[in-house]
């Protein structure tokens, strides 16, 4: 409708009376079903002069903080904590301590231990405790260790150690090397499976010329020779070879013949063997 936007500022009737002022409802205040006194989740404000770890409250179970609050740990204390008092300075009369002679006089039982500790020494012997003296005797020490070390028989070394010479399983081959050795000829024995099963493979497709195709080659061969001969032959009659196509056709006749040549005397050869692979 023309006036209804709010940024137009034109002049219009429908602006003339001033709409009724629609009072706010305030909603209710928010108040939380939780302790708003309980300390927050994954907190580090307490961590830093403490023992705590870095992060707690990490379940947020705690109902109060993990590190009370101390003193110190405020803005400052109150103005004036810090000032001395004048009545509470040293006096001297009103502190003497007692010496120890008037503690020996009035009240001895404060000198007196309260626990004795264990004797470390024997104790002093007393007066009338008198030793014996003048007690001398006749044995010749240097002879009688002379005579008990000749009569003496010797220490035997006492053995304490493990003699492994008699352990059950002495010169025997341990068991971990008997299943290793098992192992490698399993390996062993699978390798030359499979080589033998590749050379009875290729045997089967070596097999032996039939001597009727042996001479029936011979004689292709030597129909080709001579039909090649015939053509080199034709040729031989130029003296001079001046292009470079008399030059390749010459060459190309007598290796052709020498082929041949070769062919024929490889099957002249007896036992020839025919093998399929190639």
């Amino acid at each position: 409708m023309y006036g209804d936007s709010p940024m137009d500022h034109s002049e219009s009737i429908y602006r003339i009376i001033p709409p009724k002022p629609v009072p706010l409802i305030k909603p209710p205040m928010h108040r939380s079903k939780y302790d708003p006194n309980t300390p927050p989740t994954a907190s580090t404000f307490h961590s830093r002069g403490t023992t705590h770890p870095t992060l707690s409250n990490l379940e947020g179970i705690h109902s109060d903080k993990p590190v009370a609050d101390l003193s110190a740990r405020t803005m400052g204390s109150a103005p004036g904590t810090a000032r001395s008092v004048p009545t509470g300075y040293l006096k001297t009369k009103g502190m003497k301590v007692p010496t120890l002679a008037d503690v020996k006089r009035t009240n001895p039982d404060l000198l007196r231990p309260s626990s004795l500790s264990a004797r470390m020494k024997p104790a002093v012997p007393a007066r009338h405790e008198t030793p014996i003296h003048n007690l001398v005797t006749s044995k010749n020490f240097v002879v009688a260790n002379a005579v008990e070390t000749i009569l003496s028989t010797p220490r035997q070394p006492v053995d304490s150690g493990k003699d492994y010479l008699r352990k059950e399983d002495y010169g025997k081959v341990p068991k971990y090397l008997e299943h290793i050795k098992r192992d490698i000829q399993d390996e062993f024995d699978y390798i030359r499976q499979l080589q033998q099963q590749q050379q009875d493979a290729t045997k089967s497709l070596a097999t032996p010329m039939d001597e009727l195709e042996r001479l029936e080659l011979i004689e292709g061969l030597k129909a080709k020779w001579e039909k090649m001969n015939t053509g080199y032959q034709a040729a031989t009659h130029l003296t001079k070879l001046d292009t470079v196509g008399k030059i390749k056709r010459k060459e190309k006749f007598e290796v052709a013949l020498q082929q041949i040549e070769k062919d024929i005397e490889r099957l002249n050869r007896k036992n020839i063997i025919i093998d399929a692979t190639y």
